[in-house]
């Protein structure tokens, strides 16, 4: 079973309009709501690629409940703990004319102490049963900086491989507690280490902890920084359309090929297909079957030499 974990869940709304104009009123041509935040967006991908997967984090109030109902027909399995607060909203908004999309997000909901230790203590059961934990996304109000690094110490006390997906200090303390892989993008591995380069920025950050880096670099695809060589993975040409939830289908690619045990290779072409196939989807956490299956014999791996 694949464990993801998405602290700061959300009901991702998304609006399609003609045209998206400053100052402007607007008919919205479209309205989807899916269940989201970060590991469940990763959680549906896995669930669709027909992997045994499970959900959790936190859910409350109204917006909670209509998340869960949208997750109940899916086949993966929701372990989420209740909270008194109301999970979060996120708004996309797609241009039909010009392809881009605008993100509004809400911070989330105050998980209070209690709340955070009946949390911990789930997480714990269910660790028992997983093959491997994403950690995804951002923190709620009310929980503390290093929460990653405690979840990750939990998992490597069981056994479990981690993977941590999430930025600023939160990676900082995260990756100390030495996770087998993160996945920044570009901007947050130079935001953690202080580097533009990302094949040394991925060097350094495996220096702080990470077992393996696998940076996104948006249309120049994926870097990785493994113990067994380097690698970049390029998509055959770049892909228009939503890129929300991209970089979370990335992440779906590489749990798939580490369950697989998959050399690093084959896990990056599967992660960068999936990450072109979600663009080209309506909404985050969904991808373009036909796509993915186009996509995954053509994109490009290359290996960089070891630095000396």
């Amino acid at each position: 079973m694949i464990l993801t974990v998405t602290l700061n869940t959300a009901l991702d709304i998304t609006y399609r309009v003609p045209a998206l104009l400053p100052h402007a009123s607007h008919r919205v041509d479209e309205v989807t709501e899916r269940p989201g935040g970060k590991g469940v967006n990763v959680a549906r991908v896995l669930a669709a690629l027909g992997h045994e997967v499970t959900v959790t984090g936190f859910a409350g109030g109204a917006t909670g409940a209509v998340l869960r109902e949208l997750l109940d027909p899916l086949p993966v399995r929701d372990a989420l703990v209740p909270i008194a607060g109301t999970t979060r909203r996120t708004l996309a908004i797609a241009d039909a004319k010009t392809g881009d999309t605008t993100q509004l997000n809400e911070a989330g909901p105050t998980v209070t102490p209690t709340e955070w230790a009946s949390f911990t203590l789930s997480y714990g059961e269910l660790l028992a049963d997983a093959s491997v934990v994403a950690l995804c996304g951002s923190l709620p109000p009310g929980i503390h900086v290093a929460a990653y690094a405690e979840l990750i110490r939990q998992a490597r006390a069981a056994g479990v491989p981690v993977l941590l997906d999430t930025s600023g200090d939160p990676l900082r303390r995260g990756i100390a507690a030495r996770p087998d892989l993160v996945k920044p993008n570009a901007d947050e591995l130079a935001q953690l280490t202080g580097s533009r380069d990302p094949q040394r920025a991925a060097r350094d950050a495996r220096g702080r902890g990470a077992r393996a880096v696998v940076a996104s670099l948006g249309p120049e695809g994926l870097l990785a920084t493994t113990p067994d060589g380097t690698w970049q993975a390029r998509p055959p040409a770049a892909v228009r359309g939503n890129p929300t939830g991209a970089g979370d289908s990335a992440v779906a690619g590489l749990l798939a090929g580490l369950v697989a045990d998959e050399p690093w290779p084959q896990r990056l072409r599967r992660a960068v297909a999936l990450s072109a196939a979600t663009v080209l989807a309506p909404v985050a956490g969904e991808f373009d079957a036909a796509a993915y299956e186009g996509l995954l014999s053509r994109v490009a791996v290359t290996e960089h030499p070891s630095p000396l």
